[in-house]
């Protein structure tokens, strides 16, 4: 009899197998593989993203190979290697990334191998997606080495304090793949706690965050409950939204994918180095502290719970907001003016429901609205989460070919250009 683990591998495998058949697009088609594999292997949110931005990076760099231009004959030859050479850089980051799900990888591999024709055009794809996945790994090798975790929480002597462990405190330690340092964008600090703007952050989500609260809606709950998942898929879901869209090319995907998958890796380096550095307190914290933030206008409530559990680290600022804010700005450069498909994803948390939003501002406006909604975020955290990934959004847009910002928001990409470096 298999066992649990040989059994999920099975599962996960026909799963991406059957993503393989599912659209025209190769890139987008392994995207989705790679998604569910790092669902499976069940890693946090910051080092699933560091993963997909190395994998999209590596297939966009397999794609730029000369191998697969021009030598290489006629178009059906280019497309057999194209086609090998994003399986093959998928596979190859993967296994190296995720050596657990090894056996679930293997399975869309070897089906997308096989169904190419023997010889040389194929051959120069494996290698070229193989040296690309190499490539791009040596480059990110410095991540595993961020030294050990020495986080103090903060307390008093003798006075007990929750001991669960904080996540990623050293993330900020990783070397950006667009952004000169990790505080490159850090925001000014939190509202003042004797201030008006705190007092309205407190009681909004006071009042729509709590488990039970009356003034939430049963829409504004649904919306709620979809953003609680924060894993790749979620947002790469609005991605392929883009890439699906009718005349794209291969090769206009694999570059799209890659940044924006660098700019959300970046978007959580900054944000948590952002966290870590001025460490701002929950809702949950501060609603049942309220009578000691100096500020009359903010009642406490000593029972008072989100409706969702927070993350474990720092509340400020928001990280789904950072990611929706850089996602808005590399989708505005993709069309600039121009008309933009719907945005669909589906979210796990929210039993596999879809939503869906006609523009790209109403869609980073509910991610922000969500979290609030949760009650583990207040209402400036969201926004300045917002203004921080849309100036890495910027400077990942300079990767895009054809990039077309509308006229007000090309000085922020201008400026943010200014300051990046090239993408490693």
């Amino acid at each position: 009899m298999k066992s649990a683990s040989h059994f999920k591998a099975g599962i996960v495998a026909m799963a991406a197998c059957a993503a393989l058949g599912a659209h025209a697009d190769i890139v987008t088609d392994w995207n989705i593989v790679a998604g569910q594999t790092i669902v499976e292997a069940k890693i946090g949110t910051p080092p699933a993203n560091r993963v997909m931005a190395i994998v999209q990076t590596a297939v966009r760099d397999a794609l730029d190979d000369p191998r697969l231009h021009g030598a290489i004959g006629p178009a059906g030859a280019r497309q057999t290697a194209q086609e090998a050479a994003v399986a093959a850089a998928n596979r190859a980051a993967l296994v190296k990334l995720l050596p657990q799900q090894e056996a679930a990888i293997a399975a869309p591999y070897q089906a997308a191998i096989d169904k190419l024709p023997d010889g040389p055009a194929r051959a120069a794809g494996i290698a070229a997606g193989e040296q690309a996945a190499t490539r791009v790994l040596a480059q990110r090798a410095g991540d595993a080495n961020l030294g050990a975790e020495r986080y103090r929480p903060h307390t008093t002597a003798g006075a007990y304090v929750p001991t669960a462990a904080v996540a990623a405190p050293l993330w900020s330690q990783r070397k950006p793949w667009l952004m000169a340092s990790a505080a490159q964008f850090r925001p000014v600090a939190p509202p003042a706690l004797d201030g008006a703007t705190w007092a309205r952050d407190y009681n909004e989500v006071k009042a729509f965050g709590a488990r039970n609260s009356t003034q939430r809606s049963a829409e504004q709950t649904d919306v709620a409950r979809f953003w609680e998942y924060s894993l790749p898929p979620i947002y790469h879901g609005v991605l392929r939204s883009v890439a699906l869209a009718p005349g794209r090319s291969v090769a206009q995907n694999a570059q799209f994918f890659a940044a924006a998958s660098q700019a959300m890796d970046d978007a959580l380096i900054a944000v948590l180095e952002a966290k870590y550095h001025y460490g701002f307190w929950r809702p949950a914290t501060a609603i049942r502290n309220g009578d000691i933030d100096g500020n009359d206008a903010t009642a406490p409530d000593a029972t008072w719970l989100p409706l969702i559990d927070a993350p474990l680290h720092p509340e400020y600022p928001s990280a789904h907001s950072i990611l929706a804010g850089a996602l808005r700005t590399l989708l505005r450069a993709e069309f600039g003016s121009g008309p933009m498909p719907e945005l669909v994803t589906s979210s796990p948390s929210a039993k596999g429901a879809t939503r869906r939003w006609s523009s790209v501002e109403s869609f980073v406006q509910e991610v922000g609205n969500a979290r609030i909604w949760e009650g583990i975020h207040y209402r400036t955290s969201t926004e300045v989460g917002t203004a921080m990934g849309r100036q890495i959004g910027a400077l990942a847009a300079t990767q895009l070919a054809g990039a077309a910002l509308p006229a007000h928001d090309t000085a922020q990409l201008s400026a943010a250009a200014g300051e990046a470096r090239p993408a490693q």
